[in-house]
């Protein structure tokens, strides 16, 4: 349990440092970018004496994990243009909502389905309501969309769902036995690293970007939690059989719930009636989740 706490309070400190973006005029999309590298200098430093990364391409899992990883950036990419297109609100409820993808995954193929009890379920649901009451906010200022604007945030609950089970499938397979979680994360960072450039250099070249020295420097106060929560999350899918039935929704609501807190505390964010029952509901859904503690 301490591993998924710990995955949750360094996502939310990821958080913080967008919502600081702002203010300290920091390109938001390059610092992103930057943060692969800063995430990788990380894994270095926590890799432990006894093991050691290197990119195998006569292992499967190799060309598994660099795809995951380029699939983190284009998610990502999708996320921006259908924020642009459709506003925050669309793109955010697809993204947490795409919890269910990952969570059906886990109760049919895993088999998870036989620890799990009616209250299990009922808290799943519930889960799924909070995500939805607690990230709604009218949108303004969104322009006119037409009918193909709306496959977006189809695109973006596909794109997360996809990823996060993979995620989920990858950790299973080919790190959970063998215990090489750091080396296992840095090859799937490196698929992000060497893409995220890529499309750096292409927008750079196609005058699209304007390089900002400011945001590789936010990169590092980025990069050290995103590994850290990355990793965690990874141990904490081990620690629960990587059942992710049971870890994605308590890990994706509880970064709902802190950063609503830590929003509205420092600050001012303003949370409707809405948003606020959604919350009550999140924290009955942790409880209803994790009331039989699947794992000792």
């Amino acid at each position: 349990m301490l591993a998924l706490i710990l995955s949750i309070l360094f996502s939310v400190i990821l958080l913080v440092n967008f919502r600081l973006h702002p203010r300290f005029k920091v390109n938001t999309f390059q610092a992103i970018i930057f943060n692969y590298p800063v995430c990788i200098l990380s894994g270095l430093l926590f890799l432990p004496s006894n093991q050691h990364f290197s990119l195998d391409f006569s292992q499967n899992a190799t060309y598994y994990a660099l795809l995951l990883g380029i699939g983190f950036v284009l998610t990502f990419l999708l996320s921006g243009v259908s924020t642009q297109r459709m506003g925050m609100t669309a793109t955010s409820l697809a993204n947490n909502i795409s919890l269910v993808i990952p969570v059906l995954f886990s109760l049919i193929v895993f088999k998870m389905s036989q620890n799990f009890d009616w209250l299990n379920y009922l808290g799943l649901g519930l889960a799924i309501l909070a995500v939805v009451l607690s990230t709604f906010k009218k949108e303004e200022g969104v322009r006119d969309v037409n009918r193909l604007d709306w496959l977006l945030p189809l695109g973006v609950f596909v794109m997360y769902g996809i990823t996060n089970t993979t995620f989920n499938y990858l950790n299973a397979q080919y790190v959970t036995a063998s215990g090489q979680t750091i080396p296992f994360t840095l090859t799937i960072l490196s698929g992000s690293v060497v893409f995220g450039l890529l499309i750096f250099a292409y927008r750079l070249a196609k005058g699209l970007e304007v390089f900002s020295i400011k945001s590789v420097w936010a990169a590092f106060p980025l990069g050290i939690p995103n590994f850290l929560s990355f990793y965690y999350l990874l141990k904490a899918l081990d620690a629960f059989n990587n059942n992710g039935a049971y870890v994605l929704p308590l890990y994706n609501i509880s970064v709902i719930l802190i950063s609503s807190v830590v929003g509205m505390v420092f600050f001012k964010e303003k949370l409707s009636l809405i948003n606020k029952i959604g919350l009550g509901i999140a924290v009955l859904a942790i409880v209803l989740i994790s009331h039989q503690g699947l794992i000792s």
